[in-house]
């Protein structure tokens, strides 16, 4: 039975009418129109539908949409501001680091999580940190090279007081 589901996503309040135990992936394409996470296994094993539950990176897929509700949702839709890049989108295009594309939804919102626990993490630590998602296309020194560039850049600015 359908129930009124009361859910922040990047920044805004939603109320939206769905089953319970609908997935908040679902809930967020089907019913948002948020097309940044993607279907990829539905097991939460590819990382494909990666969401930030505050601030965590979290696979969208098998949480219920009515569970969600606790949380602040973010999805790639919401990290630019202002028509802008988030400063870890841009470093992914800056470096070409998408090939299919399929896994970047994943590899931004865990670089984005880690660099908001960890501004300077060791390659291992973005290497473990991206784990979770599944690249099949060997992007992955690009990747790599693309989270790097983003926390010197995010280093930069705080060094340089910007927000």
């Amino acid at each position: 039975m359908a129930e009124i589901i009361d859910i922040k996503v990047n920044g805004e309040r939603h109320r939206v009418e769905a089953e319970a135990d609908m997935p908040l992936l679902y809930l967020l394409r089907n019913k948002l129109e948020l097309n940044g996470p993607k279907y990829g296994c539905g097991m939460e094993q590819c990382g494909s539908c990666m969401v930030l539950l505050n601030g965590k990176a979290m696979p969208s897929c098998v949480i219920p949409g009515s569970a969600a509700a606790v949380y602040e949702v973010v999805t790639l839709d919401g990290l630019a501001r202002d028509g802008k890049l988030s400063v870890v989108q841009k470093a992914f295009v800056d470096e070409q680091s998408a090939q299919c594309g399929y896994c970047m939804n994943g590899m931004i919102m865990s670089a984005t999580a880690l660099l908001a626990e960890n501004p300077k993490p060791s390659d291992a630590e973005i290497r473990q940190a991206l784990n979770r998602v599944l690249c099949r296309c060997g992007t992955h020194t690009r990747i790599i090279n693309a989270v790097k560039k983003a926390a010197t850049e995010m280093n930069g600015a705080k060094s340089a007081g910007k927000p």
